[in-house]
């Protein structure tokens, strides 16, 4: 596990300036451009980008945003977290993003989920009524298309397709998928049959409980033919040079932007308790280089994770801030996490 891939994500949350002054959309946009470049200068292994249709996010066109960073960088893989397939169309989400990796050399993937904001359905003309079932028909068609060729196939939610190819094609002859998963079984054995990585998004409570989540996804592959398959984790946080550093500089904005989603979910506010508590034992990994490295690779040997994704903008956290978190994490986090595991790998069972 010392080969751990390490990625970031952002959902291009609407930032304030280091005078507290609010950014505009398209400043925003160009500043999660130069995170993923900074991103892939610092030998990190991805950039994710999320996809939301609100007033508090500036990041709608992820394929787009990727495309700007691809033009820009030559390693790292790029990709999104997540795609809402379920508003969306499984042909021309597959053209996208096979578009982004001819234009970064090979280096797109694809996050899918159904997402847990649903402002996309009504702006699409979806009907929440049918929230599962075009995830599951959406999905089924998209994990068709990585095939490259022919495909037929038919569902309720879209015209169906007999033996017709999508283009454009990949070098690759596939693009990469993976499911979002928050934790539902079903949600897991689904992504299983389809033979798709999964993604597990940990962002409440403590790690260990996803644990019984990988050993049935790791189950339902096996039997269905299609294992082993790589599982990974998405996790908020946030690095600076020292732990109480950390904890005060994110603790503001972390808490307006988590109260803000709560008020409309019926959530109580967040208090510093719970904000410790989450750093302490639970799925924010929040501190110095340290302190974030030996909870990540904590994390990955519970879980059996192959990549770790530390969802790095947390409401308007500046621009500025993020910048120096997304070093850290590149020059000092991930060296420590490879030492840290491959220590642990070295010693007697």
């Amino acid at each position: 596990m010392s080969d751990l891939q390490l990625g970031l994500d952002t959902f291009g949350d609407v930032t304030v300036d280091d005078d507290g002054r609010r950014v505009p959309y398209p400043q925003v946009i160009r500043d999660v451009v130069e995170e993923g470049v900074l991103a892939d200068s610092v030998g990190l292994q991805y950039f994710g980008v999320g996809e939301h249709h609100r007033a508090d996010f500036a990041v709608s066109a992820p394929d787009m945003v990727l495309a700007a960073v691809a033009a820009r960088t030559s390693s790292i893989r790029l990709g999104s977290s997540v795609t809402v397939l379920s508003s969306d169309d499984p042909v021309r989400v597959y053209q996208r993003f096979a578009t982004l990796d001819a234009i970064s050399g090979g280096r797109a993937e694809i996050t899918v989920g159904r997402g847990s904001f649903v402002e996309s359905f009504p702006l699409f003309g979806y009907d929440l009524a049918d929230y599962e079932v075009l995830f599951e028909e959406k999905l089924d068609l998209l994990a068709k298309l990585r095939s490259e060729g022919p495909v037929t196939w038919s569902g309720t939610t879209r015209g169906g397709l007999h033996e017709q190819r999508v283009y454009p094609t990949t070098a690759a002859g596939a693009l990469p998928i993976w499911v979002g998963v928050g934790g539902s079984p079903e949600s897991v054995v689904r992504t299983a049959r389809h033979g798709l990585p999964m993604m597990l998004a940990i962002i409440g409570g403590a790690p260990e409980r996803f644990a019984p989540y990988v050993d049935l996804f790791h189950r339902a592959a096996d039997q269905f033919g299609v294992g082993p398959l790589p599982v990974g984790v998405h996790s908020p946080g946030f690095v600076a040079e020292t732990d109480g550093e950390a904890r005060e500089v994110l603790y503001p904005y972390f808490k307006a932007g988590r109260d803000r989603i709560g008020a409309e979910r019926g959530w109580p506010p967040l208090t510093r308790e719970q904000y410790e508590h989450d750093i302490e034992h639970g799925s924010l990994y929040v501190g110095s280089p340290q302190t974030v490295a030996e909870r990540i690779a904590r994390t990955a040997r519970t879980v059996g994770a192959q990549r770790f994704d530390l969802k790095y903008s947390a409401g308007e956290l500046p621009h500025s801030r993020m910048l120096r978190a997304i070093e850290l994490y590149g020059t000092e986090v991930a060296p420590r996490v490879r030492q840290i595991l491959a220590r642990d790998a070295a010693l007697p069972a």
